[in-house]
């Protein structure tokens, strides 16, 4: 049984004591294919750098919404600056534009440059022919709205997905993919089995969001691609199948939207 963690940050800092360790470990446990996520330019660098040693490891590139310039001025740099890593992409390991999107949790001074950079990342996409991987926490509004009024050419992934019903609904009208991750599995989670059984298998993908929101019965360690499974587990149990199954439906998907042979 082999597993995709679709979604993972092997460039954090809390790997760099045993990220080969945890890397190689993480194959032979059967996750055999992850990608790892940019979130800004560094950190885009660093995953590109990552998946370029590992053959069974894909990058996504972006400015996530928690990482925008200051000022409106700075956009069109940081844009241009994850166009040069793609540019820099001699092995095609460059799989997205991600995580890209809006929060208004943690920023709400800034919601017109994180609206004009999540905007302009769509555009790179379009560019590059390429899918996004969307972040959205206490924005939905206005990510439908974006996503509406600016076509995705290769649609994309709700990564982490809020347990949000219209969020949901209106993503998979839109034709996006949903990826769930260890929030699933938490106790506190009153509405998780509702809003996964929302989702066909066909259009769901798995993922850990490592080093964080290590799933239980993992809750409260760092958090890293072995504990996939844990995710898979939760949907067979909502949806009534094998986790063979899911495995294998979540692995074909994120093949098909990240354009993997």
């Amino acid at each position: 049984m082999e597993f995709f963690d679709s979604h993972s940050h092997y460039n954090d800092e809390k790997f760099n004591k045993n990220r080969e360790q945890i890397i190689q470990e993480t194959y032979k446990s059967g996750v055999t294919k992850f990608i790892c996520a940019g979130y800004d330019i560094e950190s885009s660098k660093e995953s590109l750098k990552i998946a370029n040693e590992h053959s069974y490891i894909y990058s996504i590139v972006g400015i996530s919404p928690n990482d925008v310039p200051e000022n409106l001025s700075e956009v069109d740099f940081m844009i241009e600056e994850i166009e040069n890593i793609i540019k820099q992409d001699k092995n095609n390991k460059i799989v997205a534009i991600g995580e890209i999107g809006l929060d208004y949790y943690w920023n709400k001074e800034n919601k017109d440059i994180q609206r004009e950079i999540f905007i302009k990342q769509i555009e790179l996409a379009n560019k590059y022919n390429m899918p996004i991987v969307i972040h959205t926490r206490e924005a939905v509004d206005d990510t439908l709205k974006i996503l509406r009024e600016n076509s995705v050419n290769n649609k994309g992934i709700f990564h982490c997905c809020p347990l949000n019903r219209e969020l949901i609904k209106q993503g998979l009208d839109l034709g996006f993919y949903i990826s769930f991750a260890g929030p699933i599995t938490f106790k506190n989670s009153k509405n998780a089995e509702e809003i996964v059984k929302m989702v066909p298998i066909e259009k769901i993908l798995i993922e850990t969001d490592s080093p964080y929101l290590a799933p239980e019965p993992k809750r409260g360690t760092i958090n890293d691609s072995r504990n996939v499974k844990y995710i898979a587990e939760k949907i067979a149990i909502f949806k009534e199948l094998e986790v063979k199954e899911v495995a294998t439906k979540t692995y074909n998907n994120a093949k098909q939207i990240f354009k993997i042979n």
